[in-house]
């Protein structure tokens, strides 16, 4: 059985504690953005008519009820996050919507997914990759489950190009953003938000690891001046 370590462990319990105010700070520090981001990523979404798609680290359930918004209704959607608090939210919100026969949980993180080899047309995993300590396993166990011929979407902050607006971006996300996070939950948790995105890999280097998996057909979408990125990648 697959043991968190202590770094993933912290992890976990920081996003616990944060679940209660989670979406309402989504919402409130990016704007509103990371909705749109969202729905770009989902329209990437490969599928057949009774397709069962994942996402990874689904947190509270937003990449899940959007696929099950935009997707024919004999699409089944399995939603897995490490974070036990956060899923509770996700059910909570599932069971409200009118998708509830549709989306269904479990509690597991990205390096050891509960499914057999081969089961999902597609996979997803939004702003949820930095978080996964050992990335490379956790993009081994996304192809593994990945069925022949499906696609992967991850969909990641990243560093703009534009030196100008790269330094607007850091700006932002190094200081107002954990004393904002910080008036309504926890200082650290949002200051940790900027420290992960900033020792994340290039795109480069990302699509590089993405490769070593075993994806193929790697193609990259950028957001809003390069602060997200949409990385696809598919499975032979």
């Amino acid at each position: 059985m697959f043991r968190l370590s202590d770094k993933g462990e912290k992890i976990q319990q920081m996003f616990g504690a944060i679940a209660p105010r989670y979406d309402f700070l989504n919402r409130l520090l990016s704007f509103g953005i990371d909705r749109r981001w969202r729905k770009k990523a989902v329209r990437l979404l490969k599928y057949r008519p009774d397709a069962r798609i994942l996402d990874v680290a689904t947190g509270t359930g937003d990449v899940a009820l959007e696929i099950a918004r935009t997707t024919p209704t004999t699409v089944k959607i399995t939603g897995a996050d490490f974070c036990k608090e956060m899923v509770d939210r996700g059910r909570d919100k599932v069971a409200a919507s009118p998708y509830a026969d549709r989306i269904d949980f479990k509690v597991a993180p990205c390096e050891d997914l509960p499914f057999a080899s081969d089961t999902f047309d597609s996979i997803t995993i939004a702003f949820g990759i930095r978080n996964v300590v050992d990335r490379k396993l956790g993009l081994a166990e996304m192809w593994r489950v990945l069925r022949p011929g499906g696609r992967m979407l991850i969909l990641e902050f990243s560093t703009p190009r534009s030196a100008f607006f790269r330094q607007i971006y850091y700006f932002y996300f190094r200081r107002l953003l954990p004393v904002v996070g910080g008036l309504f939950s926890r200082y650290n948790a949002y200051k940790y938000l900027p420290d992960s995105v900033l020792e994340f890999p290039s795109q480069e280097e990302f699509s590089r690891m993405i490769s070593d998996a075993g994806f193929r057909n790697i193609h990259l979408h950028e957001l809003t001046f390069g602060i997200a990125t949409i990385y696809v990648g598919e499975k032979d």
